[in-house]
């Protein structure tokens, strides 16, 4: 018996044994839980890269070298489903000193104004996929700011940074602009664009007296080119703002059959039950998955001056949930004007979503929302679970119950890609030294 994962990389065949899984990221195989958290008690065969057998855990010796993990916690490769990588880490060049949404976007706009070319943009964005990789995460979608000529320069960007990282990475992207731009003939060139390099149309939703116009025009231009959509919607607390009602009313006007995304939706927090149920139903009839951002929203909502914050800056999750739609969560921005911290962590995501959230009384599947859930609404459905036949892209933590994995960094996790050890060093911060710190 050995816990010495060098023998990873020095053999093709192995087994995991004595690990705790999720029993909700588990597909297809019968075992029971044995805690209140629902863990099953496992043993894992690895060969060849692929899951050949998952059992439950006995103290039998394999005649394959096996890993003894003693009862740490196996996540599959996290999904990470809403980023922002091409504002990422240019905090300390453009930081945002009050905190609020308002100058998150003059300051972020300025940023691109002032030096969002090619190789900027790519070495941050790619910054980004170095430390998203290094902790475990296999798939991300990225919103990509898309007015005028920097549409051509970031999906050229994205789509070099897809090609480099194709073995380690899948990578989507999303366009971002304010749906009115739609209504103009550079919006219909942005969708054409999109349409070109096979990503998703979207954009951010704002109440305004041509909001249904500006929906139908989305749609239409979506359906046109079968596109899927993901939009910002009420990232804002003001229980006046219903774009995602007007959302999902125009996917069922439209008969819309391809996937639709919705982001934020923070006013349904704040909504009286009658209008909030009425929204639910809506979205549930439209079909549209919901993404929330939980440490982004916290960090910039109910912020004022000399003020102690009262919300929470999250959608209703759990009336969603109840619902049975589908919720997951996502890291958003990433040290920019929008957020001033973050590391592309997966593991951070859940933690800080289940402490913000009350997602432990009880943890229930809400460990789905950060993989298994957002696979499926991307569209990836051999990710985001652990099955036999799928490839060993798994996620191994030293902590054996919810409350030791939420209470420490993980820092010491391994990460498990194909059958394969990789390498989970972060990226040093100095190497965009010159980036960030060139106005000087």
């Amino acid at each position: 018996m050995t816990d010495n994962y060098s023998l990873i990389t020095d053999n093709d065949r192995f087994w995991l044994k004595n690990a705790h899984i999720p029993l909700c990221l588990l597909e297809n195989v019968a075992i029971k839980p044995q805690t209140r958290e629902q863990l099953c008690h496992v043993d894992l065969e690895i060969d060849q890269g692929k899951i050949t057998s998952i059992i439950p855990h006995t103290s039998n010796v394999p005649e394959s070298p096996y890993i003894d993990v003693k009862k740490g916690i196996i996540f599959p490769c996290f999904i990470d489903s809403h980023t922002h990588l091409d504002k990422g880490h240019i905090w300390e060049r453009s930081p945002n000193l009050s905190g609020t949404f308002e100058e998150a976007l003059h300051t972020v706009k300025k940023d691109a104004q002032k030096h969002w070319k090619s190789e900027d943009v790519y070495r941050r964005m790619e910054f980004g996929l170095q430390c998203s990789y290094a902790q475990g995460t296999i798939a991300i979608r990225t919103h990509l700011d898309a007015f005028g000529e920097q549409a051509n320069i970031s999906f050229d960007v994205f789509q070099q940074l897809k090609d480099k990282w194709q073995n380690k990475l899948i990578l989507q992207a999303v366009s971002l602009v304010s749906i009115d731009y739609f209504l103009t003939e550079e919006g219909e060139k942005l969708a054409n664009l999109v349409t070109n390099y096979g990503q998703i149309l979207g954009g951010v939703a704002y109440m305004n007296p041509q909001l249904a116009q500006e929906l139908d025009r989305v749609f239409t231009l979506a359906k046109e080119r079968n596109l899927d959509l993901d939009f910002h919607a009420d990232e804002t607390l003001d229980p006046n703002s219903i774009c995602l009602k007007k959302i999902a009313e125009t996917a069922i006007k439209h008969q819309f059959n391809n996937r639709i995304t919705c982001g934020h939706c923070c006013s349904l927090s704040q909504q009286n039950s009658e209008l909030k149920k009425e929204i639910i139903n809506l979205v549930k009839e439209a079909n549209i998955n919901i993404i929330s951002l939980p440490m982004c929203n916290l960090y910039l909502q109910d912020r004022n001056p000399n003020d102690t914050p009262k919300w929470r800056g999250i959608t209703d999750i759990h009336a969603l949930k109840k619902q049975e739609i589908s919720v997951a969560f996502a890291s958003d921005n990433c040290r920019d004007p929008f957020y001033g911290f973050g590391d592309h962590d997966g593991l951070e995501v859940l933690k800080e979503s289940v402490r913000i959230g009350h997602l432990d009384t009880p943890y229930d599947n809400w460990v789905a929302t950060v993989n298994k859930i957002p696979a499926q609404l991307m569209n990836l459905p051999n990710l985001g679970k652990i099955a036999i036949g799928l490839n060993a892209d798994l996620v191994i933590f030293k902590a054996r119950y919810f409350s030791e994995l939420f209470s420490r960094p993980q820092s010491d996790r391994q990460v498990i890609r194909k059958g394969k050890l990789i390498q989970t060093t972060l990226p040093d911060y100095a190497q965009l030294d010159d980036l960030i710190f060139s106005y000087q």
